[in-house]
């Protein structure tokens, strides 16, 4: 488990994180959202004792990250896949890494297997792809097979088959009961991965809830409705207190309403429909709707 307890960093006169307080619980992925300058990083760096907060504290498993004899095998992290000697091999990466760490070294030919790269572990790094080095970043988290995982950006580089590949790995890791919290900007993949959201805007928390919760809080629900009477229709629906909006020829977007009220009101009036089908709202769009004043740059 990961606890942040009225965390607070300054960087001279900017303030990155303010009296942050959540908890990352284990046996879900939590997603860890926020606009450019949010303070997500800011934040996992003083989780990973890189970064010394101001105030309050960040611990891991009930302990400061400098207080783990082990860390790696407590904490899993993957922040910057390019940190890695350009001159190293792959291989002697992961066991400098495993030595340091006291993890036997038949785990490094594990967790290169894991990720995909035990046919170019005897490669150096400066040859790697973006997506091989992100790979090689995922092995070095899994490295000591800990309880927790944080990742920052874990999708970044990958091709559509290591983007499903890594989301399977960290849906099976959660439900070995694992704690993983991952940060993203791509919210098409987080409301595929995450069960739980935490989400930051200027340093502040503005959301700590479920996926599907924060869905529904921060949009508003809409029905399609295709039909030949759009006019007809739309009087009839706002006389029932619904929004409706004409996208384009024959087709209304109803707001206040759901599809059985809607089929009740065509029905008594004898209009025809072609379409009636519920939209549901994306996790992009409700993050926006929500982040709209936090954002860095407009």
């Amino acid at each position: 488990m990961i606890e942040i307890r009225n965390l607070t960093k300054r960087y001279g006169d900017v303030l990155a994180v303010d009296d942050l307080t959540f908890t990352v619980r284990p046996g879900t992925v939590t997603g860890f959202l926020g606009p450019n300058g949010a303070g997500k990083t800011t934040t996992m760096r003083s989780i990973l004792g890189i970064d010394r907060p101001t105030s309050g504290t960040a611990t891991v498993a009930g302990r400061h990250y400098s207080e783990l004899p082990r860390p790696m095998r407590q904490v899993g992290s993957l922040l910057d896949a390019r940190a890695v000697h350009p001159a190293r091999k792959a291989r002697d990466h992961l066991l400098w890494l495993a030595r340091s760490n006291g993890i036997p070294a038949r785990r490094v030919g594990e967790v290169l297997e894991t990720v995909g790269l035990e046919g170019v572990g005897g490669k150096r790094s400066r040859g790697f792809s973006l997506g091989m080095e992100q790979r090689l970043g995922i092995a070095a988290a899994l490295l000591g097979d800990p309880p927790i995982l944080m990742l920052d950006e874990p999708v970044n580089g990958l091709d559509p088959e290591g983007i499903v590949w890594i989301r399977t790995l960290l849906r099976s890791l959660a439900d070995e009961g694992r704690t993983v919290f991952i940060s993203s900007h791509l919210m098409s993949e987080m409301s595929l991965t995450a069960d739980h959201l935490v989400v930051i805007g200027r340093g502040r928390l503005i959301a700590d809830t479920s996926l599907s919760d924060f869905i529904k809080e921060h949009s508003t629900p809409s029905v399609i409705v295709r039909t030949p009477n759009p006019t007809e229709l739309a009087t009839l629906l706002k006389d029932r207190g619904a929004g409706t909006t004409e996208s384009e020829r024959e087709t209304l977007v109803v707001t206040d309403l759901d599809s059985a009220e809607i089929f009740g009101v065509a029905a008594a009036n004898d209009i025809v429909l072609y379409e009636l089908t519920p939209r549901q709202v994306s996790l992009e769009e409700a993050f926006m709707e929500l982040t709209r004043e936090e954002v860095e740059y407009r």
